[in-house]
């Protein structure tokens, strides 16, 4: 019995608030250049906003140079989770989505998710249902349905060649 309720992605709108302690942390460990990392992961932070929707991903952040990446799930290529150290001690992870654009580099990186595993599992799913794939278990019963109607179709060819025979033995 699940007690869970189930992942909605659509719920998410904007990191986890460990996102800042981590860009806190990870500014520091700049020494001194705290106090221009600082201010540029604050506005990163207090800029970032993110929308799944049932076409695709949107990410969108920046103030004075506003960016913003859509994907939809066709795009999709691969999706890699990562956490490092400070980020499993914060419990957060960042959800890498990679694209056939031919870059090394991720097309995006969902920063600040504390379901990160869930939201990998959703991409998937949805990268498989834009492309047309099925689940494991609807796959072979989808075999099943073809193999059986293959096999209906190559009985009436047989049956309408042997019809057909029959017709040209028959003395006119």
């Amino acid at each position: 019995m699940n007690l869970r309720p189930t992942f909605d992605p659509s719920l998410i709108k904007r990191p986890a608030p460990q996102l800042l302690t981590y860009y806190i942390i990870i500014a520091v460990l700049t020494l001194p250049a705290i106090f221009i990392t600082l201010p540029l992961m604050w506005l990163r932070y207090a800029t970032l906003q993110y929308s799944f929707d049932k076409d695709g991903i949107s990410m969108r952040w920046g103030i004075l140079f506003r960016r913003e990446i859509l994907l939809t799930y066709r795009r999709i290529q691969d999706i890699h989770l990562t956490k490092n150290i400070l980020q499993r001690w914060l419990g957060l992870a960042t959800v890498s989505i990679q694209t056939a654009s031919g870059s090394a580099t991720p097309e995006m990186s969902i920063e600040g998710i504390l379901e990160a595993e869930e939201l990998r599992d959703y991409l998937y799913k949805q990268m498989r249902g834009a492309k047309g794939q099925l689940d494991p278990s609807e796959d072979e019963a989808a075999k099943e349905s073809h193999e059986d109607e293959t096999t209906l179709l190559l009985q009436q060819i047989r049956d309408n060649l042997a019809k057909l025979v029959t017709i040209q033995e028959t003395p006119a």
